[in-house]
């Protein structure tokens, strides 16, 4: 090899040196592009994503109980604004009743409290607080997540508007006031039917299943997604309307979605201007909201105790409230009457109204409730009120679906009540 030759190869060796390092540097350009990029991303995404990491660890066993009391601090909110008066409590104090009967077994109450992880329990009867309590560092100033005790008040909120004559009949297809259902599994089906239960619609609403339409719904919530939207996409359906129960809670979210659209109003600004405002409780409550403001009229709405109780209250009182009839009388009677078809699941021995609860051999005796254990019990014979409110994440570990603990609590509210 001559001299030129030698030095011809030292060349070739260098250019591609160049284009390695060229290479390099383009890489390690594009690889920072990148990482800012991501880390803007993820800064203009962070509310998002922490709202996302609070849904997957909500009810984890070391955060639920504060996450159940602060959830203003995990999630979207609007506020429900109370009025100027606050209603003062009358107090009786009253030991409570030590033991119920269930199924042949005497059961502690104490000892169930414990078990069931409550974090507040108040007895009212005969209009005074004859009990209050609050437990695993809870107080009389937390304002507490609902859960579906919501569905309770979204009914109440209906009644007035069939009263106030925004909607014609119970009978008439959701679709008639909100159009954009016709292209969902709501196409056609009556009010009647969405109130009770009873839809039809295919939604699967297992908490167990991460891939549930519950729990899908809840990470779209968190992401601050359409609950509208998500509604609207339901498409399938697993029977006629009317024809059996099945416990779906997108379906108060389409009863939330008609009374919008014939009040142009929130359902927060209903709330408080109907019933809120008018009978006098503690503080302002919430509800959590999608990323559009619109309430989670389903699950959402958080207060406290007390004021769950004055809920409870007026409900007892058939909807009159002082010399108002804030619910209308028909509406505070019909809606908490068995009026339901059967449930499909043979489990399930309670009958269902409007968005309530009714025990099984009740007499004169409603429930709302919320998973987890939340609950208010209206005993109208008895003239009693009881709040629960808990963080039990052994709620459905019954193999019954919750429905063995639902019995049994409603049972040691009965005793109670006949002790108060």
């Amino acid at each position: 090899m001559n001299i030129q030759e030698t030095r011809r190869q030292g060349n070739k060796g260098a250019g591609g040196k160049s284009k390695l390092r060229k290479y390099i540097k383009l890489s390690v350009y594009l690889l920072c592009i990148f990482l800012f990029l991501s880390i803007i991303l993820a800064l203009f995404n962070y509310e998002r994503l922490l709202r996302l990491y609070h849904v997957n660890n909500l009810f984890s066993q070391e955060n639920i109980v504060s996450n159940f009391s602060n959830m203003q601090k995990l999630f979207l909110t609007i506020p429900v604004k109370r009025g100027d008066i606050i209603y003062q409590w009358e107090e009786e104090p009253k030991e409570l009743v030590q033991n119920f009967a269930f199924e042949g077994r005497i059961i502690n109450v104490a000892n169930y409290l414990k078990e069931t992880a409550t974090t507040s329990l108040l007895v009212v009867s005969n209009g005074k607080i004859s009990f209050e309590e609050y437990y695993l560092g809870s107080s009389a100033q937390d304002r507490r997540i609902s859960w579906s005790i919501a569905k309770s008040f979204l009914s109440a909120l209906f009644g007035i508007a069939l009263e106030e004559g925004y909607i014609d009949s119970l009978d008439d297809a959701v679709t008639k006031y909100v159009p954009e259902l016709e292209q969902s599994a709501y196409n056609g089906v009556a009010i009647i039917d969405v109130l009770r239960m009873a839809s039809g619609v295919k939604f699967n609403e297992d908490y167990m299943d991460f891939n549930s339409d519950i729990n899908r719904m809840g990470r779209i919530l968190a992401l601050g997604g359409s609950m509208d939207k998500f509604a609207i996409g339901i498409k399938d359906r697993v029977r006629k309307a009317g024809t059996a129960r099945q416990y779906v809670s997108i379906d108060t979210h389409i009863l939330a979605m008609v009374l919008r659209a014939v009040t142009s109003k929130s359902i927060a600004e209903l709330l408080s201007e109907k019933i809120w405002s008018k009978i006098g409780p503690l503080d302002d409550a919430y509800y959590i909201s999608d990323g559009y403001g619109v309430a989670f009229a389903l699950g959402g709405l958080n207060m406290r105790s007390r004021d769950y109780a004055l809920f409870g209250q007026l409900f007892l009182q058939k909807g009159k409230w002082g010399e108002e009839q804030i619910i209308p009388l028909k509406w505070a009677i019909d809606s908490v009457l068995p009026s339901a078809p059967p449930s499909i699941y043979n489990s399930d021995k309670f009958g269902y109204g409007y968005q309530w609860w009714v025990p099984l051999n009740a007499e004169e005796e409603f429930f709302a409730t919320g998973i987890y254990g939340q609950y208010i019990y209206v005993n109208r014979k008895m003239g009693v009120v009881i709040v629960k409110t808990s963080a039990d994440r052994n709620f459905r570990n019954d193999g019954a679906g919750g429905n063995l603990v639902k019995r049994k609590t409603i049972e040691m509210f009965r005793a109670i009540a006949k002790s108060q």
